[in-house]
């Protein structure tokens, strides 16, 4: 996982993780630092992103299960490196592999202590190699049809977008020298290859609320007991995308945008792609949310737009059309 989305703002964000406590009360995380957070639509290791972590990691006297959301840098930092400058490390720790992960020691110290994390997105991204180059895939949870872009103000239920919820590692690096803790983070990864031929690691997908809460319970939920919550998972759909998004420096709903692949080859909608139609569509149209998280607009045309009169809508709108078979493609077991 190289590459992953996440363009809900602050608020809306914080309603999307609701949860309930020991006693089955509805919560809402508290957000640390929200002011340090941005949406993203593509969000690549070294930029910071949001996770979710026991409020025990921040406060010892801490309920342990209470959970509160913290941006973080996406490549973990141990706390033993001595050097003045975390970009000074010499390996890659974006991801962690499952298998290897008690192992070496840039992960089992953190892991050991309890410092388990949910990495948030709305989804991530994947390329295929074809003989004609790579061709990027956006994967993410199965929507309800019902779901809204961003949900109703007020409504005690989120029924906006579902997040993908990725298991991680966090842990707290000290400048030498002194100053600002700086909170990293990593995104565990299983072996993929057996259910889909283009993915050789993906990241572990906890998926539903108890796994959430098991990871994150670091007090009531040893390490041992929680590894066995990192298995892949066969509850994702993905679509093809624009290369538009290979380019980091490329920030828009365009990036995680469905498109044809073949100019005729007729794909049709399925609940999840209609679900980002909307999304995207609320995008376009600039919801008060977004503007006021100064989310990036639309562009004009995709890159491989057929049509430079065309916009992305209209694209959207062609890719989906009204009847046929599904586009976004259920992973196989």
């Amino acid at each position: 996982c190289g590459r992953t989305a996440c363009s809900l703002g602050a608020d809306n964000l914080r309603r999307a993780c609701a949860y309930r406590d020991r006693g089955g009360r509805p919560r809402q995380p508290e957000w640390i630092r929200a002011e340090r957070y941005r949406p993203s639509y593509n969000k690549g290791p070294q930029s910071s992103g949001p996770v979710l972590l026991s409020r025990r990691h921040l406060q010892q006297d801490a309920d342990s299960s209470e959970r509160v959301l913290m941006d973080m840098r996406w490549g973990l930092v141990p706390s033993w490196f001595k050097k003045d400058d975390p970009s000074k490390m010499q390996f890659n720790t974006s991801n962690c592999r499952s298998d290897t992960m008690l192992k070496k020691s840039s992960y089992k110290g953190a892991l050991l202590k309890g410092k388990r994390c949910v990495v948030l997105a709305d989804g991530f991204y994947e390329w295929q190699q074809h003989s004609g180059g790579k061709q990027p895939y956006f994967i993410y949870f199965p929507q309800t049809k019902d779901a809204m872009a961003e949900g109703t103000e007020g409504d005690e239920e989120w029924r906006g977008w579902r997040l993908l919820t990725m298991a991680g590692i966090f842990d707290c690096w000290e400048p030498p020298a002194g100053g600002e803790t700086l909170y990293t983070y990593t995104i565990i990864t299983v072996d993929a290859s057996k259910d889909v031929s283009f993915i050789h690691h993906m990241p572990a997908i906890l998926d539903g609320d108890e796994a959430i809460r098991k990871w994150l319970d670091f007090a009531e939920v040893p390490t041992q007991e929680a590894v066995k919550l990192i298995q892949p998972t066969e509850n994702i759909v993905f679509h093809p995308v624009s290369t538009f998004v290979n380019s980091i420096r490329n920030n828009t709903p365009d990036c995680l945008a469905p498109i044809e692949l073949g100019a005729t080859k007729e794909v049709k909608a399925t609940p999840s792609s209609k679900v980002m139609l909307g999304w995207l569509k609320n995008s376009q149209e600039g919801s008060p949310q977004k503007n006021e998280n100064d989310l990036p607009r639309w562009k004009s045309q995709f890159i491989h737009s057929p049509s430079p009169k065309k916009t992305s809508a209209g694209i959207l709108q062609q890719w989906l059309g009204k009847e046929g078979e599904p586009a976004a493609k259920k992973r196989k077991a």
